[in-house]
């Protein structure tokens, strides 16, 4: 059987969201067809695998061997080969830059136009832009956001579903996101940033990292955890001018 027919059947029947779905199909197309379509699915090898994300960005080159190992586990499941040419290979090591975001303060002073009310709007609230794009004033009430859905179906994960405070008024999303990410950029930060700009509002109010995740809809409180451990320079000048005191220096 040829890769190309194997995968797309394969890939169809995934129990995944739409969106994971349009990308896992973005990368057969783009980085993986190209070089595997053709070819039959039980004699491609490691080293066919190995060209297939060779020179590709650390994250395209994760997500297409995520792609190919999927591919070949059900190859082998099926019994269509007797092992995973996938099996063992690893992409390059992603690098995880520091993340970035907005101070409140900077939020409120920041010079967004129109947009203003949207941009503080999700920094005082922690939506994804998804599921800021699927809110409508009927989402409004009782001084609470409900947050249900997202711009393709359903939210992330379960614990997305919640609702927080209002803080702010609410005004209707618009359905791209590029207008937000240019009036952002000069800030050096882009939409997501202002979900961390919200998880530091809440550290720096004391509230719970449990509460917290709560109110961003994580489903795992490691993630929460590694916004709630973000820490701005001017705060470890601040533990050494706390220490000092306490040392009567």
């Amino acid at each position: 059987m040829l890769f190309e027919s194997f995968a797309l059947q394969t890939i169809n029947h995934l129990p995944i969201r739409q969106k994971t779905f349009a990308t896992y199909h973005s990368s057969l197309r783009l980085h993986i067809f190209p070089t595997l379509a053709h070819r039959d699915i039980r004699k491609i090898t490691r080293l066919d695998i190995q060209s297939a994300i060779h020179g590709l960005p650390p994250q395209t080159s994760a997500t297409a061997l995520a792609v190919m190992k999927t591919v070949f586990r059900e190859a082998l499941a099926q019994e269509l080969i007797q092992a995973s040419p996938a099996h063992g290979v690893s992409g390059p090591k992603i690098m995880v830059k520091p993340r970035e975001f907005l101070t409140w303060e900077e939020v409120s002073v920041g010079a967004f136009g129109k947009y203003s009310t949207h941009i503080r709007f999700l920094a005082l609230h922690g939506l994804r832009w998804s599921e800021a794009v699927a809110l409508s004033v009927e989402d409004i009430r009782d001084d609470r956001v409900w947050i249900n859905k997202s711009v393709h179906g359903q939210t992330k994960s379960k614990a997305g579903i919640r609702s927080v405070p209002l803080v702010s008024p609410f005004k209707v999303f618009p359905r791209s996101p590029k207008t937000l990410r240019k009036v952002l950029k000069p800030y050096g930060v882009d939409i997501h940033s202002l979900r961390h700009t919200y998880a530091y509002l809440l550290k720096q109010q004391g509230v719970h990292v449990t509460t917290a995740q709560r109110l961003l809809g994580h489903s795992d409180p490691r993630v929460t955890m590694n916004v709630y451990t973000q820490v701005l320079d001017n705060e470890i000048d601040d533990v050494g001018l706390l220490l000092s005191k306490a040392a009567g220096f």
